[in-house]
């Protein structure tokens, strides 16, 4: 019998689940299962968007072998215990301090030794790349996410580096200086609005809008300009001292990188960073139920 794993894509307006073939890292299609969610509401009712949504992949799932669950989970979040720690950050807060572990089993009836595990949504998404998608011929990984905010994730053959010299704490990127603030201030969605606006006087909702009046506009062509310099000078120093052989780019802005590319690639060029290979996600969401469902391994969730 096939043994399988349940991967979930905790979004802040939806939960998507998959079942995953453990020894392949495939995803099989068949079993996907979504709810939409609202992250503002109570936790009873979130929660049972998340059970609706395990179930139905359960249930399409009889015929193999259930090996365990996991979560790709925004932060923050203790992920080693299970613990919702949302709090000042506009989304699931009602969930502050709950044991999300006991709460699935609790709602859905699954057996107390099934491992059900939780992870960063960008690691998530980087050890899906490195598993099964297009970043896997490559040994040392830098994943990005660029989005409502700024994930990022370090890997050295598949596994995750969050301490030491060559990477970030954590790995994560978002909280490093950049200009007169943070890097997640510079490389998120509300920059490229609030930069919007400013430069045209126009207000929008979301990057899709500025890229559609891309080239139209000389505004959202200034903008996809100074997004792309920026970033590379951003990441020239981490791609560096990683020794990064792979940079995969996922998230919703990420859609765009065609826009940001050549003033990207140029910036990464001007900092002497050469022989690097640059992927962009076509589905980070799958990418994140692959690494999701992968920490039901034991072996490489005890590595990481």
């Amino acid at each position: 019998m096939k043994k399988i794993s349940i991967g979930a894509d905790i979004g802040g307006s939806h939960i998507t689940t998959m079942a995953v073939d453990l020894g392949s890292g495939q995803l099989l299609h068949e079993t996907l299962a979504r709810c939409n969610v609202n992250c503002d509401r109570p936790a009873t009712e979130i929660l049972v968007a998340w059970k609706t949504s395990l179930e139905e992949t359960l249930r399409k799932s009889l015929q193999y072998q259930l090996t365990g669950i996991g979560f790709a989970m925004p932060g923050p979040f203790d992920y080693a215990n299970g613990i919702a720690l949302f709090k000042g950050v506009n989304k699931f807060e009602s969930l502050y301090g709950l044991d999300i572990r006991a709460e699935i089993k609790s709602m859905t009836g699954l057996p107390g030794e099934l491992p059900v595990r939780f992870l960063n949504d960008a690691t998530c998404f980087a050890i899906g790349q490195a598993w099964a998608g297009e970043a896997s011929k490559y040994r040392r990984l830098l994943a990005i996410t660029l989005g409502t905010g700024f994930g990022s994730a370090f890997l050295d053959a598949g596994i995750p580096i969050s301490t030491g010299d060559e990477v970030p704490l954590h790995g994560w990127v978002y909280h490093l200086p950049f200009g007169n603030s943070i890097a997640d201030d510079h490389f998120s969605t509300r920059w490229f609005i609030k930069r919007f606006h400013e430069l045209s006087g126009q207000t929008v909702s979301g990057v899709k809008e500025i890229a559609l009046a891309y080239p139209a506009n000389p505004a959202a062509i200034a903008i996809f300009n100074e997004f792309g310099k920026n970033l590379g000078q951003f990441l020239a120093p981490l791609i560096r001292n990683f020794r990064t052989e792979c940079l995969v780019i996922g998230g919703n802005i990420g859609h765009s990188y065609t826009l940001f590319r050549e003033p990207f690639l140029e910036e990464l060029n001007a900092n002497n960073i050469t022989g690097l290979h640059v992927c962009v996600s076509a589905n980070g969401e799958e990418a994140a139920i692959a690494g999701s469902a992968r920490l039901a391994d034991n072996v490489f969730y005890n590595s990481i």
